[in-house]
């Protein structure tokens, strides 16, 4: 088996070499327009990686120090491997990529480490490319749209790229274009992605990436239509109104089509630079709590949400003249739109979650196809050990211990955890992938696991479980009742951040002296 994925490497590699060599000598080619040259690298990558875990792995013994050594070496090998396609193949590879590493605890960490740097390495088009997409969508060149129009991207990404722009009345915008050979590429490397999958899945029984494949082939048709994201910013801003530290860029309509998107200028520095903040006087545990609320009211309470929450796309600004510090929400091309069975349940679990109790993480974590699993997926879905959630994940915070047994043991299971993704509602798997996002940028922040996230969570929670109940029910007594209840938990949950807050301040400090003064006096 192990010479057959040699001989696949071999073949794929000269093939691709022969093919290419006159294409790469041809400075008006591109031989990532040939399909040959795509497929090529993409079979002796794989063929490579195949060949690697087979042969390395073969003659250690499994279980000892020297075959974790070499295991996390061959990890690191093939992640590097896989970034370097990606970045060759660009487009839908570096999407695919990009999915991948921000799977912590999903993945092996030399994984989700080496393509992490995907974000940062997304393809450029060149001018005259921006320029093609332009005239193709809109009929006009640059000139007769822009007063001016900036050569140098403000950011690209794996799908399209920002440049800023003044149009003929004066208004700065961001101009966001699709790079233009996505559209044509995408089927195709969907398709071969899937045959790859299936093949190394002939080599690797426990490798279950299928369902990988098969949201990315349900989702990029949506993110390369950018009509579908500008109605989602319009959505979400109308939605999330309420929040008046979200800004979200306002849509110019007249002059956007699929594949191009105008839309207003707003800038700040990233989410997960600390430094940005403290130079600009941003609090970051107010940034930090603020995302919280803004994601739990999309997850739990209006059910849809912003799936893509990277750096990038969440940026922070502090107004000069309000003091206000804003949050500014980009990229509104992949939502998830949860069901309102999908959505109670996944409330109640994270309740249960909360609050410890065994019980109900068994029931619902079943409810939503986690089976016999569901040890497992608790500790998927919260990135805490199972000894944590035992013993209530809002009690205790994150240690670096902790962090590091989650990634053994994330290593260890990655064939149950895999079976448990094919396993859950396909909602399920853009939460998690969000969840990860937004624990990465708490890591980087510092403010994981604060007890006022769980508290922001606890009430969304509440109100979404009760306004689930009140749709159920005819009855007008037993919506009083509904709604009294859910009155009494948010008033005790509005008393317990009292006491938290009371506790930490330095009247809270001189309580707790007196009180422990008259105890030992008495």
């Amino acid at each position: 088996m192990a010479r057959r994925a040699f001989k696949l490497a071999s073949f794929a590699t000269i093939a691709a070499s022969t093919t290419g060599f006159y294409l790469y000598s041809n400075k008006h080619l591109d031989p990532n327009d040939f399909g040959v040259v795509r497929i090529g690298r993409a079979v002796a990558t794989t063929a490579v990686i195949t060949y690697d875990y087979l042969t390395s792995l073969r003659s250690v013994p499994r279980g000892t120090e020297e075959y974790d050594h070499v295991k996390s070496q061959v990890h690191l090998r093939s992640a590097e491997r896989l970034r370097d396609l990606c970045c060759a193949n660009r487009g839908t590879f570096i999407k695919v990529g990009q999915h991948l590493g921000a799977l912590d605890y999903l993945l092996p960490e030399e994984y989700t480490r080496t393509l992490k740097v995907l974000h940062s390495q997304a393809p450029r088009s060149t001018m005259q490319e921006i320029e093609q997409v332009i005239r193709e969508d809109l009929g006009k060149e640059i000139k007769e749209l822009f007063i001016s129009f900036e050569d140098a991207p403000l950011g690209a990404a794996s799908l399209a790229q920002v440049h800023k722009a003044v149009l003929q009345d004066g208004r700065t915008v961001a101009v966001k274009v699709q790079h233009p050979k996505v559209q044509m590429q995408s089927s195709k490397d969907m398709l071969l992605m899937e045959i790859l999958v299936l093949a190394v899945k002939q080599i690797f029984p426990d490798f279950e990436f299928m369902w990988l494949v098969e949201e990315a082939k349900k989702n990029l048709p949506l993110e390369l239509d950018f009509l579908n994201e500008g109605r989602n910013a319009e959505k979400v801003a109308h939605m999330f109104k309420c929040f008046d530290f979200l800004k979200v860029p306002k849509i110019y309509w007249e002059l956007s089509t699929r594949r191009v998107l105008l839309m207003e200028l707003l800038e700040g520095g990233q989410v997960d630079d600390k430094a940005y903040m403290e130079r600009n006087c941003i609090n970051v545990n107010e940034i930090s709590r603020n995302l919280g609320k803004l994601y739990s009211e999309m997850i739990f309470v209006k059910g849809f949400v912003h799936c893509d929450p990277h750096p990038g796309n969440v940026l922070v600004k502090k107004c000069p003249t309000t003091g206000k510090t804003h949050i500014i929400l980009l990229d509104h091309g992949l939502y998830q739109q949860l069901s309102e069975n999908f959505r109670f349940d996944y409330c109640r679990l994270w309740q249960s979650l909360i609050k410890a109790d065994m019980k109900r993480i068994q029931k619902y974590s079943r409810r939503l196809g986690a089976g016999d699993l569901y040890p497992l997926f608790a500790c998927v879905l919260t990135a805490r050990s199972w000894n944590s959630i035992n013993r209530g994940i809002d009690k205790l915070p994150v240690t670096a211990q902790e962090n590091v047994e989650i990634r053994t043991n994330a290593a260890s299971y990655l064939p149950q955890i895999t079976m448990l993704l094919n396993n859950v509602p396909r909602q399920m798997l853009l939460l998690l992938k969000t969840n990860d996002l937004l624990r990465g940028i708490e890591s980087a922040l510092q403010t994981r696991a604060s007890a006022s996230s769980f508290l922001n969570m606890s009430r969304c929670c509440v109100r979404a479980v009760a306004m689930y109940q009140r749709s159920r029910t005819d009855s007008l007594y037993k919506k009083a009742q509904i709604s009294i209840s859910e009155a009494l938990s948010l008033w005790q949950i509005n008393l317990y951040e009292f006491f938290l807050r009371l506790k930490g301040s330095q009247l809270g400090n001189w309580v707790i002296a007196f009180l422990s003064w008259m105890h030992h006096s008495t």
